[in-house]
């Protein structure tokens, strides 16, 4: 971790939270799914930065990686609440952060995430193990009447990496990895009013690729070559325009270039909120990169 790499992580902090922020704003009941989609994730761009991974806009008990489809209809509902997650890049430095919008009257489950994470980020520093810091944020959770999801965490962050070392639970257990000064992660709390567990759904729109192989198939090679400078992270299927994109993104994942992300859902009629932030450990705390400031 230099000062240039510290600048870019901060940078593309400052930039997500200010437009995490504003589009949260902009949920409102009758409002359109894919609109708000198209909306953040052009401001990214017009930020001067790229995105890290498909904005994602998860439903009640959806948990994670719902984005926009091509023409989607959907529109936000009295009750809703909503997941916004949010991933910006610049060089390949991420900044993740998420929250929720209630459009109902769930005021202590927002709570219950938000709450766990502002614990969780006071107990970052060198030392401290991430076991640690799950056992806070299922105490925080647990304590308002809800359950955390066990099968979901934070995860560290690298260059044009969303998913490394060190995993950070959302639930307590012995040992995990000891933080040390440089390392860089998102805490992510989620608390439910189900299972505590996410499985995965039909529904499929986000996809990344892992590996290169030769493409006979002329629109399966037009993806290809339009994700290549992706390096990696993940697209969504709105981003692209084939009239045989399904089939192409199927014959893909089949031979395995492609990794596919299922929308991850609670039990039906459970609620979910997320709160999320991106943390670099100091030499005695950490700096959160996705504040507004």
């Amino acid at each position: 971790m230099n000062d240039e790499i510290f600048d870019k992580y901060c940078e593309a902090g400052r930039i997500a939270a200010a437009i995490l922020t504003n589009g949260a704003r902009e949920i409102r009941e009758g409002g359109s799914y894919l609109e708000l989609v198209k909306s953040i994730e052009s401001r990214v761009i017009n930020e001067g930065a790229e995105l890290a991974f498909p904005l994602n806009v998860s439903l009640n008990e959806d948990a994670a990686h719902d984005t926009a489809s091509p023409g989607d209809e959907r529109i936000f509902k009295r009750g809703d609440v909503v997941k916004l997650d949010l991933g910006v890049q610049i060089d390949g430095y991420i900044a993740d952060t998420a929250t929720t919008v209630d459009l109902g009257n769930n005021s202590l489950l927002l709570q219950a995430s938000e709450a766990a994470l502002a614990s969780a980020i006071r107990m970052v520093k060198p030392g401290v193990s991430a076991g640690e810091i799950g056992a806070v944020i299922q105490g925080e959770i647990e304590s308002r009447g809800y359950r955390p999801i066990a099968n979901l965490t934070g995860h560290g962050l690298d260059q044009y990496e969303l998913h490394r070392t060190p995993t950070i639970p959302n639930v307590g257990n012995m040992g995990g990895t000891i933080l040390e000064e440089g390392m860089t992660f998102a805490i992510e709390p989620f608390a439910t009013t189900g299972s505590g567990h996410v499985g995965e759904k039909m529904r499929r729109e986000i996809y990344s690729q892992i590996s290169n192989k030769p493409v006979r198939i002329p629109s399966a090679r037009t993806i290809i070559g339009t994700i290549k400078d992706r390096n990696g992270l993940p697209f969504a299927r709105h981003w692209l325009q084939d009239r045989k994109l399904d089939l192409a993104l199927q014959t893909l994942v089949k031979s395995g270039m492609l990794h596919v992300y299922p929308v991850l859902t609670d039990i039906p009629g459970s609620l979910v909120s997320q709160h999320e932030h991106t943390i670099i450990v100091t030499e005695d705390g950490c700096v959160v990169t996705t504040q507004v400031r």
